[in-house]
């Protein structure tokens, strides 16, 4: 597929990634893109290595870091492509991938935003796509897909029209922005991308998931924060996204779930004596009480 007459601009957010960000700039040589890299305060020595290893890349140096949608807003507003995608230090990009969303987008003038099939190390497939969080899909995500895995969570073998795709690899056109808004800053990370898709349909857009475009998503590889930190940016945004989208009787419905999540939770930890369990969730208890 040749490349598409628009110009691309790729987001990249890193924090203390430093080997995986080198691999992830290495996939995009020789690419007709512009890059762009964010470095939210990292201290392993990354926007050194950027500078001096790629100095094509624009780079963009913040003091600490400011979460997920604060940084790339930040990488968009700097970007010039008619184009954006927003790409994870954690991937590796395969056969000029951001050219063909870029293109689909081009072809497609009723879609908003597109993903692009998620592939794990070994060539798996990664659930990537999925529907909103209303009350039954929250049902699922806290109570059974622990342990049944990826019931709200999808990949898709043609292209398929969805409510939301991950932000490891999500690629908007311009005009959406203007539309829809930038991401939302007051979600540090986790339930972003979600939030965001949320308001890309509703301002009219569709979101699809583009399957023959393929990027390797070492998926939790940019993650120091370990399981804990994730369980509890996801509580926040779930609350967050309710407050902001959903009715206050469907909030404590949610809150009420998340309690019992986290009741559950911690008496399983109590009785296997397993700290994760306990610390985590007697954090999660404090903030659907707040």
């Amino acid at each position: 597929m040749g490349s598409p007459k628009v110009k691309v601009s790729i987001i990249i957010l890193s924090w203390d990634t430093k080997q995986l960000l080198r691999n992830c700039l290495k996939s995009l040589k020789g690419m007709a893109v512009e890059t762009i890299v964010v470095d939210n305060g990292s201290t392993d020595g990354s926007p050194t290595m950027v500078a001096k290893e790629f100095p094509q890349v624009k780079l963009i140096r913040n003091k600490k870091n400011l979460g997920f949608g604060a940084a790339n807003n930040q990488g968009m507003k700097a970007a010039e492509g008619d184009y954006l995608l927003l790409l994870n230090s954690d991937t590796v990009v395969k056969d000029e991938a951001p050219l063909k969303m870029a293109t689909f987008l081009a072809k497609h003038p009723e879609a908003g935003a597109v993903g692009c099939r998620l592939l794990n190390s070994d060539g798996s497939l990664q659930p990537s796509a999925g529907p909103f969080p209303d009350l039954k899909v929250s049902v699922v995500m806290l109570f059974l897909e622990h342990w049944l895995k990826n019931l709200t969570r999808a990949s898709f073998s043609k292209i398929t029209e969805v409510d939301w795709v991950m932000g490891a690899a999500l690629m908007v056109r311009r005009e959406v922005i203007k539309k829809a808004g930038w991401m939302d800053e007051g979600i540090f990370m986790y339930m972003d991308e979600v939030e965001w898709c949320y308001r890309i349909k509703k301002a009219g857009f569709k979101v699809f998931f583009y399957p023959e475009a393929e990027i390797i998503h070492l998926f939790g590889a940019s993650s120091k924060s370990g399981r804990k930190a994730p369980i509890l940016n996801i509580y926040r945004g779930l609350i967050y996204f309710y407050q902001k989208h959903y009715s206050h009787w469907q909030l404590k419905i949610l809150k009420f779930m998340l309690k019992l999540k986290a009741r559950e939770a911690l008496i399983l930890g109590w009785l296997t004596n397993n700290r994760y369990l306990k610390e985590t969730y007697a954090e999660a208890l404090k903030i659907v009480k707040n």
